[in-house]
């Protein structure tokens, strides 16, 4: 593999975990807001820049949320897409292209948040209304997606050329499948930044539709989720069963959830709009019986990687029912980052169900419940994964060891038992109606029950902090660190014990699900958007209006 290739995975990690620090600067500061206690005044930069608790939600939530999790994809599946083929980009300017309009998407984003002119937080529903530099900002982020999907694809299709006969190896699959899912949920949010939201806040129209612009965000905001999910899904089934010593138990049941996802996980945004009064009955239980129908594979995948896991630990000479669980290696930092990220998916996925539950979903939808499960998602199974790959891939891209594996161990755990603190709080404080998005320490209400569960939340937050810092401690001095010889395209990739061959034909083809997808699409949103009459308008308030 090129030093050049090399070098722009590396960028993008680099990148996603300087935002993932900028970002968790601001988490102690949310999670001890949940305790009433401010810290926010004390971040007064100047007379006129005091950090507010919007904004510094906003800057945790685009930055961790989004910049994080894009760029570290990005660096991620274009390194294994490339190392499972054994081919070099063939066309490296679109990766460095991609790399480019990422950067200036964050910079042009974040100069209008840190001057507390687009504090409408990462969901930013109209008519809440930002600065358009950070509409415009996050437009070049999305792009520089869809090239990162152009780069994976044009690896795989120059394969292809080679190798017609053969199945596309997992690695290379499961990341073509990410991208070509999320180039098709991506279309809904593009649809509401480039026609409704930009025209509004330049001026060029003088109202905008809540209610339209809702429905477009969340037709991509829960595929989001998956577009996070999906490459940590990529380390489980090809990285961890090899590094645990074992075989992925099917090759063939994994390509089946990455069609599945592609298929399934647009045609559910309808369920985070439970209480719009704009969408009808029928619509949100057709989108609750595709979000339902989506844990399909996320229980398929666990049967598989737990299979697989069980596989690597009875070689190691586990014995008994659950013995294997104890030889798998967890003085392995990767290996214990993965595990983990694993085990706390299982209770977000739990989480996840209660969410798509309409009657129990009203109960929770605005407490810190749903802050909660997102931080047992995005935090903890994609976070926690993406540190435990940071820990495979450094000595990989640099040639350099990685600094204290102990510590970073100790990082793992800490991060992890923190989130486990908190998430416990905020779940806990969502079933006795917490709000969610309120700055607490301002609140003139308080219930005596919220007490333990703030506190909880406040401690674990602080807890998770101290895991993030001692993660960036290891990936900083790992950066000077020892130089050491790493094979290009050694055998990275787990050997699966039902092999890629043993996959129908038919599931190479893309565009057969592709098809299939836009098929569901049309099904779930078409005659909504063509019934709906966009006639409830609102001019633009919030924290900052363009021009006025």
């Amino acid at each position: 593999m090129s030093s050049s290739t090399k070098r722009l995975s590396l960028a993008y990690i680099s990148f996603a975990a300087l935002a993932l620090f900028i970002g968790a600067l601001f988490g102690p500061f949310q999670a001890l807001d949940h305790a009433k206690i401010d810290l926010y005044p004390y971040l007064k930069f100047t007379e006129r820049f005091v950090a507010s608790y919007y904004q510094g939600l906003s800057l945790h939530g685009v930055l961790n949320a989004l910049i994080w999790t894009f760029s570290f994809s990005a660096g991620f599946l274009l390194y294994g897409t490339s190392v499972a083929l054994k081919i070099d980009y063939p066309k490296k300017w679109i990766g460095w292209l991609s790399f480019i309009l990422m950067f200036v998407g964050v910079v042009l984003a974040a100069i209008p948040m840190l001057a507390n002119k687009a504090s409408v937080l990462y969901t930013f529903y109209p008519p809440l209304q930002a600065h358009p530099l950070f509409y415009i900002g996050l437009v070049l982020v999305v792009i520089s997606t869809w090239l990162t999907g152009i780069a994976i694809a044009s690896l795989v299709f120059a394969w292809k050329k080679q190798n017609p006969d053969s199945r596309t190896p997992l690695t290379a699959y499961a990341s073509l499948a990410t991208y070509i899912m999320w180039s098709i949920a991506s279309a809904g949010i593009a649809v509401e930044v480039l026609v409704l939201i930009i025209p509004w806040t330049l001026g060029l129209v003088d109202f905008i539709d809540p209610q339209l612009s809702r429905t477009f965000f969340w037709f991509t905001g829960h595929p989001l989720v998956y577009f996070w999910l999906l490459p940590a899904y990529v380390a489980w089934y090809t990285l961890l069963p090899k590094l645990a010593g074992g075989k992925l138990f099917s090759d063939p049941l994994a390509r089946v959830v990455f069609i599945l996802f592609i298929v399934m996980s647009s045609p559910v945004g309808f369920h985070h709009q439970y209480t719009d009064p704009g969408v009808p009955t029928a619509w949100k239980t057709l989108h609750a019986i595709f979000t339902f129908s989506l844990f399909i594979p996320s229980m398929l995948t666990a049967f598989n990687v737990i299979a697989s896991l069980e596989n690597a630990g009875r070689k190691r000479g586990g014995k008994g029912l659950f013995g294997w669980i104890l030889k798998l290696p967890w003085g392995d930092p990767a290996v214990t980052a993965m595990l983990l990220a694993g085990i706390s998916f299982m209770f977000g996925g739990i989480g996840g169900i209660i969410n798509a539950s309409y009657n129990i979903n009203l109960v929770v939808h605005n407490t810190a419940f749903i802050p909660g499960h997102f931080h047992l998602t995005v935090g903890a199974a994609v976070t926690t994964t993406f540190i435990g790959v940071t820990y495979w891939m450094l000595p990989r891209l640099t040639g350099k060891k990685l600094w204290a594996p102990k510590v970073a161990v100790a990082q793992v755990w800490i991060y992890t038992i923190g989130l486990f603190i908190f998430s416990r709080g905020m779940h806990w404080a969502g079933t006795m109606g917490f709000p969610r998005r309120v700055p607490m320490s301002q609140a003139t209400y308080w219930l005596e029950s919220w007490d333990w569960p703030s506190y909880m939340t406040a401690f674990g937050g602080v807890v998770m902090w101290i895991g993030l810092m001692l993660y960036f401690l290891v990936f900083v001095v790992s950066l000077f660190g020892k130089r050491i010889e790493v094979e290009d395209y050694e055998d990275v990739y787990a050997v699966a014990i039902s092999p890629p061959e043993r996959s129908p034909a038919y599931f190479e083809n893309c565009k057969v699900w592709i098809l299939v997808a836009i098929a569901f699409l049309i099904v779930a949103y078409v005659p909504y958007l063509f019934s709906y009459t966009m006639n409830a308008v609102s001019p633009g308030f919030g924290s900052y209006i363009w021009g006025g």
